[in-house]
């Protein structure tokens, strides 16, 4: 049984194997940033903390990216998806960044949700075929590729540093800390 706690986490296994564990703290890390971002508007999630240009909009859009690019493109080598397939990287490398303050908060958490699913699914996907130590089909320039092991705790690492953003940012709109 899973434990929630007062922000509607779901707090990680304390005694489970690898592959939950891992996935129990990228679920938590997923959850906390939904969390900050959680009942804000435009303007909550357009806000900015001194010099940064990261918003809460654009972390939302970041992750719908980054879900996307490892679990769809790295670790199954899928194809392209809209909306990152028609991106001119070179031209634009901060446009999720950038294009998040254009999105509605709507538009902006159903993206990320959908990026999430799609990632529970891709994971789901590789643990029925193999364990933590697959490979991602696609490969890195020297012919190497990460393991869904890597890939995993990459993930909570990535959301990790980028929901000590999120605190900042949160409190400075309206107060609300918490870990």
């Amino acid at each position: 049984m899973t434990t929630v706690d007062e922000q509607g986490r779901p707090e990680p296994p304390q005694n489970a194997d690898e592959k939950d564990t891992l996935l129990g703290f990228l679920d938590f890390q997923r959850a906390t940033l939904e969390w900050r971002c959680r009942g804000l508007d435009s303007a909550g999630l357009q806000t900015k903390v001194a010099a940064s240009s990261i918003t809460l909009g654009g972390l939302l859009k970041h992750m719908a990216l980054v879900e996307w690019s490892w679990f769809s493109h790295w670790l199954h080598d899928s194809g392209g998806q809209a909306p990152w397939d028609s991106i001119d990287w070179k031209a634009t490398p901060d446009w999720e960044w950038e294009s998040a303050a254009e999105d509605s908060p709507d538009d902006l958490r159903t993206m990320w949700q959908e990026a999430v699913a799609q990632s529970r699914s891709q994971v789901e996907a590789a643990l029925a075929t193999g364990g933590l130590e697959q490979r991602a089909k696609r490969t890195w320039p020297d012919g190497t590729a990460p393991s869904l092991r890597w890939i995993l705790v990459h993930m909570v690492e990535e959301y990790s540093r980028h929901n000590g953003h999120a605190d900042l940012i949160r409190e400075s709109i309206d107060g609300q800390t918490g870990e």
